[in-house]
């Protein structure tokens, strides 16, 4: 099951508990109960590994002391084989909810004591939630067994490229947002903020053999995994990234620790606390040994996503060596609190990157010399304004704070990515084109008109440490001005030609063949049609060719990079790779947005990336499965799932109809078009009908077509008069009801036709599918995955030039109506109205008033 098919089947299984349960506890349910599917294949596939029998499986027991010690030793845990998770599964009608119970507690006395601090107390969610199923033990347990069969194919074998937990949760989240964002306390990171900030600090430490990060306010864990992947796209040895979590929410912290787990992380790398990141700081020594472990937490990065502008307690706060440089927080904000907080525990070369409400950029009292000193001390390295709407539950705008401990430069770099996003439903969403976009400004620390900006510190001490981003970055359009010159005597205005320089540089020559001086600061245009004149200069082919000269071994490449071995590609490293080609096969080509091209890749990928996974996690066997195509269709007032017919797990239909089926789907498509020939032709001679014809019979009561039944009725009686009397002359509207009687049997004969074509066509595809060759997987791969990025890419050049068309067309088109002329004709229309204003007559009143109305006319005039 891919995590799109699995999304659907949760969505539709929390629908069916919303009654029983909230939204928010029963994500709760669902991830533990993954994490526990989880827990038993790992030592399943454990056991398997180190040569136990199926035999030797079935007797796993807590009898069996031995055993136990070394399962406990090497994976932290045990799990009897009554207690696992396929042993549940195979139970069917004979499980009940004291097979959830019993294990939950076997599990608890059965973990490893150097592993107690990761899974103690990690099902308290499930221990103490299962009465919340349902009011009786029948109840509770078919209520279990749902969510069991609803997760029994989820793929636990580590070769996908997401993590289960991570997307489940974000899923349900969004979904919820309305309520279990907000109501669970839960400040949930999207995973395109995460995917940002992973790649800040990823470049950052990307050349380290050993790294630690650390997460303050911790959550799902998804954004400390999303961390950890991207720097392991650097390291040669991912064992060698330690995860320290803290989570004040029990439940949520439960999650933490779930989640980093089932990323198949090293249980020694992963230190989790549950508790009060203001209130008690990170301790300094290892719980279970306070004398000998006394060691203070220093990590290479921080990330964190904190509640915004929460009450803290800051009494008793003066001493803390967190606080004791900046100052406290105030006690209404806790902002900055999490942000020094964060700052505290990172190395002297580490990186942080922390999320917070614009408010911490300008607002005075406390804040405003806290962020003073982390000024004059040289820690924030850039500010990143987010676009509005894009966390769930709230529409707080939102910026990313990138510090540092130790820095050579003293400028800091505002970026302003307010603009950059796609709409999807109610919340804004950052592109992957966007997210590169920002990651490369910082790592280059770039300026970029309207986007990005290195302020120095000078510049912000004279803005007594206001950060606010309008201040240092105007992103807003340009408000578009009006020539006076070329206003009054037409042309075009020479410095409205100078703005698209980067046009000229890179076109040489054209804007002379464009235009030609008549004055100074004005110009003609020398061409009638521009597009025509753009399309038809040498620097413009010349544009063309060297992109296409560029691109030209592109799809060569895809081949080579996709279709090789689709079962061992790095699906997350992949894109990088591609991406990187694409931008140094644009390095040499101006005019073409990198940008640009990254996001048509991207919007491609997410088709590949899903079908990478179910290959990657079924076998390339996934390529010729067909899957019922279950809908949702009303049933004796019920939505009932039921099957309509069938689609392919990764090939579809229409691709495979196109390739090898192309004969049976053109037949198919010449009498569907047909069909709507005759729809139009029967349309068409209804609308030509008079009106007296319209009032016959065949024509239905709305006046608006005819009435099938009636002219089929009216022309077997029609046809049957001729039949007896041979020279029977008919009136034309009898004519007519003969030819739509005619057209109706076609249509009749061809529906049934295309209904019959049509099934033997998908039953074909769906034997067609299952027996495709090794060969016709790689052809038809290449048509969906490869083919697809290539055209897109391959219209750039021509979408550039079509955007200079349209700007060019709108200078001459601004000033195509001189003033002058537009003063003229209003003077003549002024004219006419007078001469008609003397035409009119009325009452003694009417008359006064139109005087007065000539009388203004004459003096405008």
């Amino acid at each position: 099951m891919n995590k799109q098919q699995l999304a659907a089947k949760i969505w539709e299984s929390a629908n069916q508990m919303r009654s029983k349960i909230e939204a928010n506890e029963y994500k709760d349910y669902i991830l533990g109960f993954i994490f526990y599917k989880y827990l038993s294949e790992k030592q399943l596939q454990f056991a398997r590994k180190n040569d136990f029998t199926e035999e030797n499986i079935k007797a796993l027991s807590e009898d069996d002391t031995e055993t136990v010690k070394f399962i406990k030793k090497s994976i932290g845990y045990f799990l009897s084989y009554d207690n696992l998770f396929h042993t549940w599964i195979e139970e069917g009608a004979d499980f009940s909810e004291d097979n959830v119970i019993t294990a939950l507690s076997a599990f608890n006395r059965s973990i490893s004591p150097k592993h107690k601090k990761l899974f103690d107390g990690i099902f308290n969610t499930l221990e103490t939630g299962l009465s919340k199923l349902g009011d009786t033990a029948a109840k509770r347990t078919k209520a279990i067994r749902d969510l069991l069969y609803l997760i029994k194919d989820i793929p636990m074998d580590g070769k996908q490229d997401y993590d289960v937990l991570g997307f489940i949760y974000e899923y349900l989240i969004e979904k919820f947002a309305a309520n279990a964002g907000k109501k669970a306390g839960e400040f949930y990171t999207p995973h395109e903020v995460s995917v940002l900030m992973s790649e800040i600090v990823s470049d950052h430490l990307k050349d380290r053999k050993e790294i630690q990060i650390y997460d303050s306010c911790s959550g799902s864990g998804s954004l400390l995994i999303n961390i950890g992947s991207s720097i392991a796209k650097y390291m040669d040895d991912k064992d060698n990234i330690k995860y320290f979590a803290q989570e004040l929410k029990k439940n949520t912290y439960n999650l933490t620790r779930m989640n980093l787990v089932m990323r198949g992380l090293k249980p020694d790398n992963i230190e989790t606390r549950n508790g009060d990141t203001l209130e008690d700081d990170w301790p300094y020594f290892d719980e279970n040994d306070p004398v000998h472990s006394y060691n203070t937490l220093y990590v290479d990065a921080v990330v964190s996503n904190p509640p915004y502008s929460q009450k803290w307690s800051s009494a008793n706060k003066e001493s803390d060596p967190r606080y004791s440089r900046f100052g406290l927080a105030p006690k209404t904000k806790a902002d900055f609190a999490f942000l020094l907080h964060d700052l505290y525990h990172l190395k002297p070369d580490g990186i942080m990157n922390i999320v917070l409400p614009h408010g911490v950029l300008f607002r005075g009292g406390e804040e405003g010399n806290i962020r003073k000193h982390l000024i004059e001390e040289n820690h924030i390295d850039a500010i990143i304004g987010l676009p509005a709407g894009v966390f769930f539950g709230t529409g707080i705008p939102t910026i990313i704070i990138v510090l540092r401990q130790k820095r050579t430069n003293t400028d800091v770099l505002i970026v302003d990515a307010s603009k950059g996003f796609i709409k999807e439903g109610k919340n804004n969403k950052l592109r992957a084109s966007d997210i590169r976009r920002i990651a490369d400004v910082v790592r280059d620390r770039k300026d970029t008109p309207k986007f990005s900006k290195k302020v120095t510190r000078d510049t912000i001490r004279l803005n007594d440490y206001n950060l606010n981003i309008p201040r240092y970055v105007d992103s807003s359009p340009a408000a578009e001005n009006w020539d006076i010159y070329a206003s009054m005597f037409g042309g075009v205005p020479v410095k409205e030609i100078d703005a698209l320089q980067e046009y000229w540089d890179a076109l040489p020559d054209l804007r002379t063949s464009l235009f030609e001086k008549t004055t100074a600061i004005n110009a003609q245009l020398k061409v009638n049609d521009i597009k025509e004149g753009l399309y038809a200069h040498s620097s413009v082919s010349a544009f063309a060719k060297a992109y296409q000269e560029a691109f030209h071994s592109f799809e060569s490449y895809l081949n080579d990079r996709l279709l090789s071995d689709p079962t061992q590609i790095g699906i997350s490293k992949e894109q990088v790779i591609l991406s990187n080609d694409i931008f140094t096969r644009l390095d040499a080509i101006a005019l073409i947005d990198e940008y640009e091209a990254y996001q048509l890749l991207d919007d491609k990928w997410q088709t590949i990336k899903v079908d990478l996974e179910i290959i990657q996690t079924e076998g390339i066997e996934a390529t010729r499965i067909v899957d019922a195509n279950m809908v949702i269709k009303k049933k004796n007032g019920k939505d009932t799932e039921v099957q309509d017919g069938w689609k392919g797990r990764i090939m579809p239909f229409e691709l495979v109809q196109q390739l090898y089926l192309s004969e049976a789907l053109v037949a198919l498509q010449e009498k569907e078009n047909r069909l709507v020939q005759i729809a139009a032709s029967i349309e068409g001679i209804f609308e030509d009908l008079t009106e007296d014809d319209k009032e016959e019979e065949t024509v239905n009561e709305a006046k608006i077509g005819f009435t099938n039944a009636a002219v089929i009725r009216e022309a077997k009686q029609l046809r049957a008069a001729l039949k007896k009397n041979s020279k029977l002359m008919l009136e034309p509207y009898e004519k007519t009801i003969i030819k739509v009687d005619g057209l109706l049997t076609e249509e009749k004969k061809l529906k049934k036709e295309v209904k019959t074509d049509a099934l033997a066509l998908h039953l074909k595809t769906k034997d067609t599918i299952e027996a495709v060759t090794d060969s016709q997987i790689t052809e038809l791969l290449q048509h969906k995955w490869i083919k697809p990025i290539v055209k897109s890419l391959h219209n750039l050049p021509d979408n550039t030039i079509d955007t200079l068309s349209r700007k060019l067309q709108h200078l001459a088109d601004k000033y195509a109506t001189t003033y002058s002329e537009v003063a003229k004709d209003i003077k003549q229309a002024e004219n006419s109205l007078a001469d008609l204003l003397e035409d009119l007559t009325g009452n003694e009143h009417d008359m006064k008033a139109m005087n007065e109305f000539k009388n203004l006319l004459k003096t405008e005039n």
